[in-house]
């Protein structure tokens, strides 16, 4: 039985979403289109930004197998490679479509 996450992708300063630097720019473009490409494998249900008055942050829904494939997304995840950004992943007790 697949298994549902939420996932929050924690940037590394409140205001990266408004001051990024050109790398990072680059580096978060990739990390859109792997989200992209989780999207068509349906393994990610919805992911994008999230406006908190705090600071931006991202969320991702996924459904998968069992938790090391969730540990695989993550350190996969281009921004996580790079050292930019980093996950707090928890379970969903039930999800209703």
């Amino acid at each position: 039985m697949k298994k549902t996450f939420f996932m929050k992708l924690i940037p590394p300063r409140s205001t990266f979403a408004h001051d990024m630097t050109d790398a990072e720019k680059a580096i978060m473009q990739e990390h859109i289109f792997y989200w992209k490409v989780l999207i068509q494998k349906g393994i990610c249900i919805t992911f994008g930004p999230v406006l908190d008055p705090a600071g931006v942050y991202g969320v991702a829904i996924v459904r998968i197998d069992d938790e090391s494939q969730l540990a695989a997304i993550e350190a996969n995840d281009p921004s996580v490679k790079h050292g930019v950004n980093k996950f707090e992943s928890f379970p969903m007790i039930a999800t209703f479509e």
